[in-house]
C-alpha cells in the first residue's frame, strides 16, 4: 500500500503588503494554501486574483481581541487544518507620537504597542490554540532596531521596545510549547522597502545613511529578501530562533 504524505502547507499570514505580500506570493507559488488576516482588503483581493492558493482574507483589526479570535477560527475552518502561522502585521508609531522616551505620551506608547505587540500576542495566542493538537510553526516579526538601535534617524523607542518584547515572546513560547510540537521563531529585518518605510525612502539623508548601514543591500532591502528566512523557519525543525536579515546593519558599528 502506498501512503501519500501531504507536503503542502496551510498557512495563516497576518498582513497583505510589503513583506507579507512577498511571503504570500512565495507560499502560494510553491503550492501552499494561504489565508490572510488583518491586511488591507484591496491588497488581499489582488493576491487572491493572482493565485488560487490564496483562499481568502478577513480585513479585521488585529488589535481587537474578539475580532482576532473569531477570524482565526474562520481561517482554520477555511484551511481545513492549519500547519503554520506567520505574524507580520505592525507598523511605525510616528503617527501616534512615537519618538524618544522623554517625548512619548502614554497614549502614543499604548497605541504603538497595540499596533505591534498586542497584534503579535493575539496572533501567537490564537495560533497556539489552532496548533496545540497537531503541532506546527509560528513565526513572528521583530526588528533590527530592538537589538541594534540607531541614535539618529530611527528614534522610535516605543516601536523598538515592542519589537524587543517580541523577541522575548519567542524565547518563552518556544520553551513552553515544545512538548506540544509547536515551534516558535522570528525574523528580525533591517530596513525594508515597504509602505511603512515611506518616510525613510523619501529622505535623501536617510537614504545615504542606509547605503552605509546596509551595504550588502545597497540601501533598503527588497521585501523578497526576507522570504527565504520565513520559509526556512516554516519548513525546518528549529525553534527559539531569531533570524536576522539586515543587509549588514548589525555588523556596521561605526555609524
Amino acid at each position: 500500500m502506498i501512503i501519500l504524505v501531504e507536503m503542502s502547507k496551510r498557512v495563516i499570514v497576518t498582513g497583505s503588503s510589503g513583506i507579507a505580500a512577498a511571503l504570500i506570493r512565495a507560499l502560494a507559488d510553491r503550492g501552499d494554501q494561504v489565508f490572510i488576516l488583518g491586511g488591507a482588503a484591496t491588497d488581499s483581493q489582488n493576491l487572491i486574483a493572482e493565485n488560487s492558493n490564496v483562499l481568502g482574507f478577513l480585513d479585521i483589526d488585529l488589535r481587537d481581541e474578539e475580532q482576532s479570535a473569531s477570524a482565526f477560527k474562520t481561517a482554520g475552518t477555511q484551511l481545513g487544518r492549519v500547519t503554520d502561522v506567520v505574524a507580520i502585521v505592525g507598523g511605525s508609531g510616528r503617527k501616534f507620537g512615537d519618538g524618544k522616551f522623554e517625548e512619548i505620551s502614554l497614549s502614543a506608547w499604548n497605541e504603538t504597542l497595540a499596533l505591534n505587540l498586542s497584534t503579535t500576542f493575539l496572533t501567537l495566542r490564537e495560533g497556539i490554540k489552532l496548533l496545540k493538537e497537531t503541532g506546527g510553526s509560528i513565526t513572528l516579526t521583530g526588528s533590527v532596531l530592538a537589538s541594534y538601535p540607531v541614535k539618529e534617524h530611527f528614534t522610535t523607542h516605543a516601536y523598538a521596545t515592542s519589537k524587543a518584547a517580541i523577541e522575548g515572546m519567542v524565547t518563552i513560547a518556544a520553551s513552553t510549547y515544545m512538548d506540544a510540537g509547536i515551534r516558535v521563531n522570528a525574523v528580525r529585518p533591517g530596513l525594508v522597502a515597504t509602505p511603512m518605510a515611506k518616510r525613510a525612502a523619501e529622505d535623501p539623508i536617510i537614504q545615504e545613511y542606509i547605503k552605509k548601514k546596509q551595504p550588502f543591500a545597497g540601501g533598503q532591502l527588497p521585501a523578497t529578501d526576507l522570504v527565504p528566512a520565513y520559509l526556512y523557519l516554516i519548513d525546518n525543525s528549529v525553534t527559539g530562533e531569531i533570524l536576522t536579515v539586515d543587509g549588514g546593519w548589525s555588523s556596521v558599528k561605526e555609524i
